[in-house]
């Protein structure tokens, strides 16, 4: 833990000049580039979603933001354009915010270890290959509980009701689009997703609610010819200690869903502790886990599953932590 302190401490001074202007250069040997985006539009102008972006380090040779070498017959050139196009995508959970919200808040300012900011850079560091993008939650009631009404139908506390609408695809796709180009990484006329473009989804406690609903909306999207190819870019998905006040739904179980989860090849992750599998309080949530293990490998799909922390007493600590060790 020694060295999320120096994480935390680091992210203080990038966060404090984190707004860079578009098409800014960024070297290899530069500090992290944390780009703060506000009110990013998706699908509808009043559908909205503040988001960070930490960008990958550039190497030598790569183009400039909003260029391209596609086309090139270097084959070394061919591998870098296809590392510019990889991403990962985190969705919080409960109290997480960007740094400078949650130290104006008691509660808030002691998981401050675990803002926006702090995640981005380990996750910066998990996948040092990708841009990573943090989505904030459209709406946080009490400045703590994270409803993504955006992706998801949920209540004021974000408990999800989970259907087969297209909007969490929909909604992620125009996200990620709008947010490029505003980052200077694409320009407007070009298509997205462009090629070699590929997605890694996170989802940490609360924010697996939007991982839930993309996996019921994935054999519509699969038939709809706007929505598939960028389907098809989502390599992994990683549910981190899934979680929301709701009184099930926590893991998927329903058959067909998960029939065609597995068929779609994507490698899933699942990364659980004690804090959320084994409370005796919301006991389905451990019995809708193992569900979903059990029938996705039934299934034959591409899954790995981990309980971490196994032999500790359940904390938040350990909750936040798994952030950490996945």
């Amino acid at each position: 833990m020694s060295w999320i302190r120096v994480i935390a401490a680091r992210t203080m001074s990038v966060a404090a000049g984190s707004v860079e202007a578009p098409g800014s250069a960024v070297g290899p040997s530069s500090a992290p580039k944390l780009l703060r985006l506000a009110a990013v539009p998706g699908t509808e102008p009043h559908k909205v979603n503040d988001m960070l972006l930490l960008l990958r380090p550039a190497w030598p040779g790569a183009p400039a933001r909003g260029g391209s070498v596609c086309g090139t017959g270097n084959p070394e050139e061919r591998q870098r354009e296809q590392h510019h196009h990889q991403h990962v995508v985190f969705f919080p959970g409960d109290i997480q915010n960007f740094q400078e919200e949650m130290v104006q808040h008691a509660e808030g300012a002691q998981w401050q270890n675990w803002s926006f900011e702090c995640v981005a850079l380990i996750l910066g560091r998990r996948f040092p290959r990708h841009h990573v993008w943090v989505v904030r939650a459209s709406r946080m009631y009490l400045h703590k509980f994270s409803s993504y009404c955006n992706f998801v139908q949920s209540n004021l506390f974000g408990a999800p009701e989970h259907s087969a609408d297209h909007g969490a695809v929909r909604h992620l796709k125009a996200l990620l689009s709008n947010g490029l180009e505003r980052a200077g990484l694409r320009s407007s006329a070009s298509v997205f997703p462009p090629p070699g473009f590929s997605l890694v989804l996170v989802g940490f406690s609360k924010g697996c609610v939007v991982l839930n609903q993309i996996v019921h909306e994935l054999e519509g999207v699969q038939a709809d010819s706007d929505l598939a190819p960028f389907l098809s870019s989502i390599t992994d998905i990683y549910w981190l200690d899934g979680g929301h006040p709701g009184g099930s739904g926590t893991w998927v179980t329903e058959q067909r869903v998960l029939e065609v989860l597995a068929a779609s090849g994507i490698a899933l992750h699942a990364h659980v502790t004690p804090y959320e599998v084994r409370d005796p309080m919301r006991s389905w949530v451990g019995h809708e886990h193992q569900r979903f293990v059990r029938m996705l490998e039934g299934l034959g799909a591409h899954l790995s599953n981990t309980l971490h922390f196994e032999d500790e007493p359940a904390s938040i600590d350990n909750h936040f932590r798994v952030i950490l060790e996945f």
